[in-house]
């Protein structure tokens, strides 16, 4: 089989939007055909990462994230799982996905090794990973143990901003809200790990970093941005229940924000970019009052 060259996201982004602003916006809802792989799917969102084919008269073959407006195939379909779809396109400059059916199974990618690192549960010790930071420090995540410790996944280059970006987003209205009081500032942590380590070296997550932090440098004294080993990483992500796939140089992921305990267990796990700040910080301070409480 011929191997497909997977087009320019960014620049299907702008020919995409383009042609939609130039056409009637009065014009009824256009549909197309999809077929391709699921890489991976978030119920929690609607969304669904698909290794779509070329879509005649939509757009070329590519890895993209799609609304889903069929709980009933979200519900039936699982990641590696090959699909076909209707592909819903508004006046509005909106598409979705109906009438998602699967027409085949495929083995999904996952590395060699991930079967050994089983899902973590709450309560359960996180893995003890080295990872480098903006500063080119070396630090392990054992190295936070007494503090509630707030760990996510991003990448510098990531292109949609319902996921890299407004995750990192909340974070610093995160880091904000606990400097407000010294003690919770002191006793927290966050760390953004990289999902592309190979470009995500120190200067760029520093440079990455930088803007959420109101460009205020001694923020990252208590806001880390690190990326591991590619083997490390696996062991993470596979840890925390992520999808997670690279083809053609583009990224795929779910995503899942999670809280490690003072005691260096996993005290909440939030999936999807659907979560609230108010409530992660509640919750961060409750695992703070019950490592105070005990003796």
């Amino acid at each position: 089989m011929k191997k497909r060259k997977k087009s320019s996201l960014a620049g299907f982004t702008l020919v995409f939007l383009t042609s939609l602003l130039l056409g009637n916006c009065q014009s009824p809802p256009k549909s197309y055909v999809l077929t391709g792989r699921v890489v991976s799917k978030q119920p929690a969102t609607g969304q669904m990462v698909i290794d779509n084919d070329d879509i005649p008269g939509f757009m070329p073959a590519m890895i993209m994230p799609y609304t889903v407006k069929d709980p009933d195939g979200m519900a039936k379909v699982q990641p590696a799982d090959m699909v076909r779809a209707d592909v819903i396109v508004s006046s509005k400059n909106e598409f979705w996905l109906e009438h998602v059916a699967v027409i085949g199974k495929s083995a999904a990618r996952t590395s060699p090794d991930a079967a050994s690192f089983p899902v973590l549960m709450i309560g359960d010790k996180i893995p003890d990973v080295p990872f480098v930071n903006q500063d080119g420090k070396t630090l392990r995540l054992n190295q936070f143990k007494g503090k509630a410790v707030l760990l996510t996944f991003v990448y510098t280059r990531c292109p949609f901003p319902d996921y890299c970006p407004l995750i990192s987003s909340r974070f610093a209205e995160i880091q904000r809200e606990l400097a407000k009081n010294p003690e919770e500032y002191r006793n927290t942590h966050l760390l953004s790990l990289s999902l592309d380590p190979d470009y995500d070296k120190p200067p760029i997550l520093r440079a990455y970093g930088l803007p959420y932090l109101d460009r205020d440098p001694k923020g990252f004294q208590h806001w880390d941005f690190g990326s591991t080993t590619s083997a490390d990483l696996q062991k993470l992500l596979t840890s925390f229940g992520i999808d997670y796939g690279r083809q053609d140089g583009q990224i795929s992921h779910s995503l899942n924000t999670i809280l490690v305990a003072p005691d260096g267990t996993v005290a909440q796990m939030w999936p999807g970019n659907e979560w609230q700040t108010s409530e992660v910080v509640s919750v961060m301070r409750q695992s703070l009052a019950v490592q105070n409480k005990r003796p």
